[in-house]
């Protein structure tokens, strides 16, 4: 009786092109990747593979010459809301600012009022289609912010919808409570007792529930002070939260210098950050998210300090910033585009923003984020030789499909 040989392998892809973004861009020319139990198994030149691929994988799948990189990362996101605001849009070709907008009550107030009225079931069901956009450009996972509630019945419901999302999609979801993303109406002038509630009452409660990753503040002169934000930080810590903060997007408020002394994960947007805020964020190996679709959205003329965040090693991530006001973008590859051509990254450093950095900016570094023995086999394959050809076709469809955790997406 001849015994049967046992498969090394669950799965093999080879006839590609590899781009690890271990080191760098990480080019493989000719390459070959194994997965098994929904890891990464090995990779490398495809002339060393240790036999014959189909003596070592069970499944043994033809990249026909196309380009297989790791599943981006966006890291940054508002994907969970009812309505929109195109009229605000239009008002901003006007001439009307943002602060102008958010002054007269639209703005995140205005979303806050439709996602308060929606439903759980419509709230599904609308960032359902957000996320299958997402997946579709290669997205296998996404962060997502709370922050439209800002009331406690609210925010769990968008908590709890969040929570559906990473149950029925095939995507790994970060999820961040960001109550303090601006002064609810019913605490106009009361700021401070609205961090009260946050800190005393909702922070406790998300982190014995496990509702959430991180914990986010927009601190800025329309939403909070370095003060608030601080009690919100200190909060988040005491509780084994890690801390995240939209900063320095309108004004240079010192947001990013307190970030890094609580070690967050990320400080977001950053386009008024000064010198001593990008030296911090470096000594605390915090990451910089950038978010070139708000800068397009608002016009904005004032870039992120991109030379500084080199000279100081300061990782940089980018992401789509999804939200209703100032960044309706499900494309991740546009917004790498934008990165390139608007705040002047290099190819290498788009790929990383979205790959590598993203997952560190989620603290996924060590199970997401580039092809490496030991990670989590999650893949998009593109219709391409050279990762540099998605960032170039801007706007055109050249993904093939999605592997997630070693599985070919249907």
């Amino acid at each position: 009786m001849v015994k049967e040989m046992k498969m090394q392998w669950d799965a093999i892809w080879l006839n590609g092109s590899l781009a690890t973004c271990e080191q760098g861009l990480g080019f493989i020319k000719q390459g070959a990747i194994a997965v098994s139990k929904g890891r990464i198994a090995w990779l490398g030149a495809y002339q060393d593979l240790p036999g014959k691929p189909e003596s070592l994988a069970e499944n043994v799948y033809d990249l026909e010459h196309t380009c297989l990189t790791p599943g981006l990362i966006d890291c940054h996101t508002h994907a969970v809301y009812a309505g929109d605001r195109a009229h605000e849009f239009e008002l901003r070709l006007q001439g009307a600012s943002y602060e102008d907008i958010a002054r007269q009550g639209g703005g995140i107030k205005s979303t806050v009022a439709a996602t308060r009225a929606a439903t759980e079931g419509l709230l599904f069901q609308e960032s359902s289609k957000r996320l299958h956009s997402f997946l579709k450009h290669g997205v296998t996972t996404v962060e997502i912010k709370s922050g439209y509630g800002l009331d406690w019945q609210t925010e769990l419901k968008i908590l709890d919808v969040m929570r559906h999302l990473a149950e029925h999609m095939p995507m790994t979801i970060a999820k961040t409570f960001l109550g303090a993303h601006t002064i609810p109406h019913e605490y106009l002038a009361r700021a401070d007792e609205y961090i009260d509630l946050i800190c005393e009452q909702m922070i406790p409660e998300i982190a014995k529930e496990k509702l959430a990753d991180a914990v986010d503040v927009f601190c800025e002169k329309i939403a909070f002070n370095l003060i608030q934000t601080e009690r919100v930080f200190k909060t988040a810590r005491q509780y084994g939260l890690a801390v995240k903060c939209h900063a320095e997007q309108l004004s240079c408020s010192g947001s990013a210098q307190l970030a890094a002394k609580y070690q967050a994960l990320s400080a977001d947007h950053l386009e008024h950050i000064d010198v001593q805020g990008v030296k911090a964020l470096a000594a605390a190996n915090t990451v910089a998210v950038l978010l070139p679709g708000a800068f397009y959205y608002l016009r904005e003329t004032r870039h992120p300090p991109i030379a500084a965040l080199r000279e100081h090693g300061v990782a940089m991530a980018i992401a789509t910033d999804c939200n209703p006001g100032t960044s309706p973008i499900l494309s991740l590859p546009l917004i790498m585009n934008m990165a390139c051509t608007l705040f002047h990254m290099t190819i290498e450093e788009a790929w990383l923003g979205v790959t590598q950095h993203a997952a560190r900016a989620l603290g996924l570094e060590k199970t997401h984020g580039s092809l490496a023995i030991g990670k989590i086999a999650d893949f998009a394959i593109w219709q391409m030789k050279h990762p540099n050809e998605l960032i170039y076709y801007m706007g055109n469809e050249v993904l093939r499909e999605v592997v997630k955790e070693g599985e070919v997406l249907g």
